[in-house]
């Protein structure tokens, strides 16, 4: 991706967020049911998409940066302490008894341990974050490749998404678990990682401990935290409104590339 064409379109969307400083959006925060919005944040979505995938290389890479561009702190977005009895245990138990359960269209189900992960190729990246709410953050990710574990698992000819199921609940009552999808060319990305390092320390829970999805070339909202399965699918119809994610079934955009 070259660097001045990245840039303008974050700081497009980035200002399009910070012109509703009031509301918040799904991986970021939660944002309020507003219409309008959803059409404000989906100005050229559906064009955008098509382009990449028209004339951009599956590995165009989103810019990285130097370690002394890190930011000196990467702030929370969206939620810092899921409200999930189950999450709670595992992380105070340091995450010791945490799976990662991959199933759906695959030929090989699996459970993964974090040592399982930490093992699968990895890659580390200093990339920057953008939130709809208008704000950046530049961090040093480091991660097990997307790809290297659905290659464990060996998803099956009919799949196109990726779904992660997370621990942290959209509602007061502790219902509608935030999700997020992506296809298989942002799968197979070589910057899409499950993370589990920011700058060099483990992954704190307020950033999405002890997993969470980076996929640096799209908005932030993309990127689950609390990550607990994976399920490979051919279409949402049968995952909570049937739009690939949480806020997306509330009406806002699918694709959020940038």
């Amino acid at each position: 991706m070259g660097k001045n064409s990245g840039l303008t379109r974050r700081s497009l969307l980035a200002r399009a967020g910070a012109g509703v400083c009031a509301l918040t959006l799904a991986g970021c925060q939660k944002l309020s049911e507003s219409a309008w919005f959803s059409k404000v944040l989906g100005v050229g979505e559906n064009a955008s998409y098509r382009t990449q995938r028209l004339f951009l290389s599956r590995k165009a890479m989103a810019q990285e940066f130097t370690e002394a561009d890190r930011s000196p702190a990467f702030r929370s977005n969206g939620t810092s302490m899921p409200n999930n009895p189950e999450y709670i245990s595992l992380a105070d138990n340091g995450f010791t008894y945490y799976r990662l359960k991959v199933g759906g269209l695959v030929e090989r189900p699996m459970s993964f341990s974090l040592a399982d992960i930490r093992v699968l190729p990895h890659r580390t990246q200093t990339t920057r974050h953008d939130c709809v709410e208008g704000w950046s953050a530049i961090g040093k990710w480091k991660g097990a490749r997307l790809s290297a574990l659905l290659e464990e698992v060996r998803p099956k000819p009919t799949v196109r998404y990726v779904v992660f199921h997370c621990a942290d609940p959209m509602e007061e009552d502790g219902s509608s678990p935030y999700y997020e999808s992506i296809d298989m060319e942002d799968a197979f990305h070589p910057q899409t990682i499950l993370a589990y390092e920011l700058n060099d320390e483990p992954l704190p829970i307020a950033n999405g401990a002890p997993l969470r999805l980076r996929l640096e070339r799209q908005l932030g909202y993309k990127m689950a935290k609390y990550v607990m399965r994976i399920e490979l699918v051919e279409d949402f119809s049968g995952i909570a409104g049937g739009k690939g994610g949480y806020w997306e079934d509330q009406g806002y955009e699918w694709y959020a590339g940038i």
